[in-house]
């Protein structure tokens, strides 16, 4: 082996800088594998759509929040259902849910075969 001349050892000191910049890159911003947002509103879709898997609700004796599990029924119409609930008694089909203001034969629709409906105990 010959004698390391200046040229080489610029080249390998570049090299060398190279390398290090690189992996000081990597480890400040590691590769991106899609740059996406989420949301705290998509979060909470997110949480609910896994929540009304399979859900069946007992129309008569359900909580508020047990309510809002159901497709189109948020707070404000689970607490229309439960005010009724209490005002005239125990629904005894689901149809009766129609005489709830903001209930429509759309949202009656989608929740009618995860309900459930007996009389309290």
């Amino acid at each position: 082996m010959g004698k390391v001349t200046k040229t080489e050892i610029f080249l390998l000191v570049l090299t060398a800088a190279f390398i290090l910049l690189l992996l000081a890159s990597m480890l400040i911003r590691p590769f991106d594998s899609g740059s996406y947002t989420i949301t705290q509103e998509h979060a909470e879709n997110a949480e609910r759509q896994a929540e009304q898997q399979d859900v069946y609700v007992h129309l008569n004796t359900a909580t508020e929040e047990e309510l809002q599990r159901l497709n189109g029924i948020g707070p404000v119409l689970a607490q229309s259902i439960v005010a009724y609930r209490q005002e005239h008694g125990p629904f005894t089909c689901p149809e009766e849910l129609l005489a709830v203001d903001g209930i429509g034969e759309k949202t009656l629709d989608e929740i009618r075969d995860v309900l459930i409906i007996e009389e309290e105990p």
